[in-house]
């Protein structure tokens, strides 16, 4: 490995810092997107038999004490459980596009060193071809191919160095893109859910206090 490092050229050191960084910065996507995906439909049903039983304090806390944007839509919902329907709804909806910018954190990042690894590969390949010509220049007409050898080395290794961080750094940002999909889905479903629960336990509250006026 060092030997390889070696003949690329100093082009190889910022393609070593791009692997590295795409590596932390994916494994740390790969964590939190972990935590963030509950399983939305057990959530909600444990949500609603608490709040069916009067107890809204208890399932803002549940909602604390889970990861996730489905946890934190839910949570605002509970805290606005008193405003007006299409309130409500604008409450709820800004809080799921609050939640969007954390899901898809550092993804831009994982996709720019995708990009720049290949452009970095392509220029040690046109250092190392420059290096070659200077060198045949430089021994023409008599140059052999040890005094060639250098240069090619860098032409080609940097051009692979490039390659094989794109590929995996790329693979990875689509992977990551598609569980940030998944669970923008699963929050505008949570977010849906929610919402109708609660327009419809504050209409039979109203409903029930209403009928306890006549009676």
């Amino acid at each position: 490995m060092l030997e390889l490092m070696g003949k690329g050229g100093w082009i190889m050191w910022p393609l070593l810092v791009c692997s590295i960084i795409a590596a932390v910065l994916f494994l740390e996507r790969v964590f939190h997107l972990h935590r963030a995906q509950i399983k939305r439909d057990d959530f909600l049903g444990g949500i609603y038999t608490i709040v069916n039983r009067g107890n809204m304090t208890e399932a803002i806390s549940i909602c604390d004490q889970t990861p996730g944007p489905v946890a934190y839509v839910v949570r605002t919902a509970l805290l606005h459980y008193d405003e007006q329907g299409e309130v409500l709804k604008r409450t709820i909806d800004k809080a799921g596009l609050s939640e969007i910018p954390r899901l898809e954190k550092n993804l831009g990042g994982l996709l720019t060193i995708a990009q720049i690894a290949p452009l970095l590969g392509l220029l040690g390949t046109v250092l190392g071809l420059m290096m070659v010509f200077m060198l045949m220049n430089h021994h023409a007409p008599l140059a052999e191919i040890g005094d060639l050898a250098g240069g090619i080395w860098q032409a080609l290794i940097t051009t692979a160095a490039g390659l094989c961080i794109s590929i995996p750094s790329f693979a990875g940002y689509n992977f990551l893109l598609s569980r940030v999909d998944a669970i923008t889905l699963d929050m505008e479903h949570a977010a849906e859910d929610i919402y109708h629960f609660l327009t419809y336990e504050r209409v039979n509250g109203n409903t029930d206090h209403e009928t306890n006026q006549s009676t």
